[in-house]
């Protein structure tokens, strides 16, 4: 339905997009997320025939945009801009029923109430439709802009940050009723600043940096692609959502890289801590053997870390256990939770006299590599303390 192949386009010196080649197809939305200034908007408005391309163009059903007249392509696709600032002191009714122009020739005067009626009631604004616009806060104007798109009954839908005014339950209103559009058989491009509701709601995500699609796939694939931290200048962490199942994304600005690798020998809780800890201080981390499904193995996978897993409720066979002997022994510093699988480098640990820990009975204890005198320590923050007096 969307086609956008190999578009570039430039304000003066300042290029904005660089070869961009997309499509979203009838039954799909799509997901256009990216920092601030990766050219988002300018990519919708360039799909919309607003900007013209310097290279490359763009199709609707086939149809080249830089052919059809603004009514044509109006017709087919509706936008729903980010800027709610209408400038003149309309009504709700009568903004949602400019969604209808496309539809009417200059001489038609007929009512076509039908289409904007379903449109307010559907957006949840049928109450707003008498009052102005100006007297609306921006959240209200939001979905009235919204109801202006489904009015004009398009085939596909352009959205710029469609949820940015609203608050959490309009938020996951608005954005299922997109998909409930979509279902229908509409195409839907959304640019979404948050990654937890794009991974939430979209088919695919397409992450746009620097004018350049760097990423683009499953929400899962493309949030857990290492562009995406370089896109946004952060470090991300990717878990699951235990409610919705969807990817969920945590910023983490404050961590910065320190030498050195720690090995946790040991899964459960004590060694999902350890982990999370370690890991958030800038340590390089590593895990196993732990039992697959392991909440401590899980946090590794989402963090991409190396882990040596060994199927649950079952002994790990002679080469699940040499892996997480080697790791333990390579590494730099060894944490043994007391959890499951921390028996099987205890023999490597003492061979390379890292740091030992226990966090048995919410006691931990760390033992440094001199003797095996056990010193309690009663924090994650002790445990961060000896780690780093251990290697200096």
């Amino acid at each position: 339905m969307i086609d956008v192949d190999g578009v570039s386009l430039s304000f003066g010196d300042v290029p904005v997009l660089d070869g961009v080649n997309l499509r979203v197809e009838r039954g799909e939305l799509v997901g256009l997320v990216g920092p601030n200034g990766a050219g988002k908007t300018t990519l919708l408005r360039t799909i919309n025939g607003i900007l013209d391309t310097d290279a490359g163009d763009v199709r609707l059903d086939g149809e080249p945009v830089a052919e059809l007249s603004a009514r044509e392509v109006s017709r087919q696709l509706a936008t729903v801009p980010q800027d709610t600032h209408v400038g003149f002191a309309f009504t709700a009714e009568q903004i949602v029923d400019m969604g209808r122009t496309p539809h009417r020739s200059r001489l038609d005067w007929t009512d076509d109430d039908d289409p904007v009626d379903a449109a307010l009631k559907r957006t949840q604004t049928d109450h707003l439709r008498d009052r102005s616009v100006d007297d609306l806060s921006g959240g209200e104007r939001q979905r009235v802009l919204l109801a202006r798109a489904l009015a004009q009954e398009p085939a596909a839908l352009l959205l710029d940050e469609p949820t940015a005014s609203l608050d959490i339950n309009h938020q996951i209103s608005v954005l299922g009723l997109v998909e409930d559009l979509v279902a229908e058989g509409r195409a839907a491009l959304a640019a979404i600043h948050d990654l937890d509701l794009a991974a939430r709601f979209c088919d695919r995500l397409v992450l746009l940096h620097d004018g350049e699609i760097g990423a683009a796939g499953p929400p899962e694939t493309v949030l857990r692609d290492p562009v995406l931290g370089e896109a946004f200048e952060t470090t991300a962490a990717v878990t699951d959502n235990p409610v919705t199942g969807t990817p969920t994304v945590t910023a983490v600005a404050d961590r910065t890289a320190r030498d050195g690798r720690v090995h946790v020998g040991g899964g459960g809780e004590s060694g999902r801590a350890a982990i999370r800890t370690l890991w958030r201080a800038g340590y390089d981390v590593s895990i196993g053997p732990v039992p697959e499904g392991d909440v401590a193995a899980a946090l590794a996978e989402h963090l991409n870390l190396p882990v040596v897993t060994a199927q649950a409720f079952g002994v790990p066979d002679g080469a699940t256990r040499e892996r997480g002997r080697r790791l333990a022994a390579e590494a730099d510093a060894v944490v043994l939770t007391g959890g499951p699988g921390s028996d099987i480098v205890a023999t490597a640990a003492d061979e390379s006299s890292p740091i030992h820990a226990s966090f048995d009975d919410g006691s931990p204890a760390v033992a440094r590599g001199d003797g095996g005198q056990l010193t309690v320590v009663d924090s994650e923050g002790a445990l961060l303390t000896a780690v780093e007096e251990h290697l200096g």
